[in-house]
């Protein structure tokens, strides 16, 4: 992600985010040039700077929505000025669909000035993708320009050619030193240009790169202390659940065991006793552990509908992960374990005793 000096950090949550602010922004001219390079592979641009309703609107390019494997739910892309597609989420809770119009205001927050006089045209609806995507509002870098200027309408305006035609939007000319975009999102060419290529562009230019899975990894490792506090916290819980079924597994079976040697004197060997109390303890941790995962992610449904952020970030409750299917796993092997000592018991069980002690 190449963008306006600042914090990297920041760039990243801005654009890949977009629970952020922008660091600033960079000349279309300098990011067309950045676009040719060698080492480019390819180039995204995105412009940033208003929204609607809470729901920011990007300036980009069809490309874009591919990076998400977006699908149309209904109408079409976005392929003029002031034209929109719109994610998922943004058409659930405003209940825009195609055809339907309105103004943006200023700023990537409620409250800035509307653009009234520029009003934007809902042309499609996403399917969700589950990603931030389904909170964005998608147009032309040239829609996001023209809410913000005040030109001359009977101006002539220079229409460029394929040899004069930016890179990045061709609508408008390379040359054109005015027109500015808030991000260039950029695909290396091979792998070495992961190490030359943003040294290049920290160093050489006005302009910084910032890679999304480095700043992550950073903005995880600030927070380590947090994150192993809870891991460790999660982990307490785990052995206080395996003494709590232990007991209970435990004190059933001293209850029981009256039951347990009626069963014997019918006919039951040692060996079903054993199984009995090995499925009782497997059943109570795998049940507890499919509802620990429901409630889990029920939580986080309603933390999400609660917060704003967490829902422009594109987190996403029913997304389940290969971690949850060995917890269920570890559940059912923590069951035969906390179930072993009454399993032997039951499987020493002295018949005579206990029916002369009834």
């Amino acid at each position: 992600m190449v963008g306006a000096k600042g914090s990297p950090l920041q760039l990243i949550l801005c654009n890949v985010f977009h629970v952020d602010f922008p660091t600033g922004n960079i000349k279309l001219i300098d990011a067309d040039r950045l676009a040719k390079h060698r080492l480019v592979k390819h180039a995204i641009p995105l412009a940033l700077g208003d929204s609607y309703q809470n729901y920011r609107i990007v300036g980009t390019i069809p490309a874009y929505a591919e990076l998400y494997k977006a699908e149309l739910a209904s109408g079409d892309w976005w392929k003029n000025e002031m034209e929109v597609t719109i994610g998922a989420a943004v058409a659930q809770h405003l209940k825009l669909k195609a055809g339907d119009t309105f103004a943006s205001a200023h700023g990537l927050s409620d409250g800035g000035h509307a653009h009234e006089a520029h009003p934007f045209v809902v042309k499609g609806v996403l399917k969700p993708t589950h990603t931030v995507l389904d909170n964005l509002i998608l147009t032309q870098v040239a829609s996001i320009w023209m809410v913000h200027e005040h030109t001359d309408e009977e101006a002539p305006v220079a229409r460029p050619d394929s040899t004069t035609a930016s890179v990045l939007v061709p609508s408008v000319m390379a040359t054109d030193s005015t027109k500015e975009i808030t991000s260039l999102l950029i695909k290396y060419r091979n792998p070495i240009a992961a190490i030359q290529l943003p040294r290049y562009i920290n160093s050489q230019t006005n302009m910084q790169a910032a890679s999304p899975s480095f700043e992550a990894a950073r903005l995880f490792s600030i927070l380590g202390v947090g994150i192993e506090a809870m891991t460790g916290f999660a982990y307490v819980l785990i052995f206080i659940s395996a003494l709590s079924i232990f007991i209970a597994l435990y004190n059933s079976l001293k209850e029981r065991r009256y039951d347990l040697a009626i069963m014997r004197s019918m006919g039951a060997s040692r060996a079903k006793l054993v199984w009995a109390t090995q499925l009782e303890g497997v059943w109570l941790t795998l049940w507890g552990s499919m509802l620990g995962i429901a409630l889990g992610h029920a939580v986080l449904y309603l933390f999400t509908q609660w917060i704003t952020e967490s829902q422009t970030a594109g987190i996403n409750s029913m997304t389940f992960y290969n971690e949850e299917l060995y917890l269920l796993i570890g559940s059912v092997l923590l069951g035969m374990v906390c179930s072993l000592i009454p399993s032997l018991q039951a499987y020493r069980t002295d018949i005579h005793k206990v029916l002369a002690g009834n």
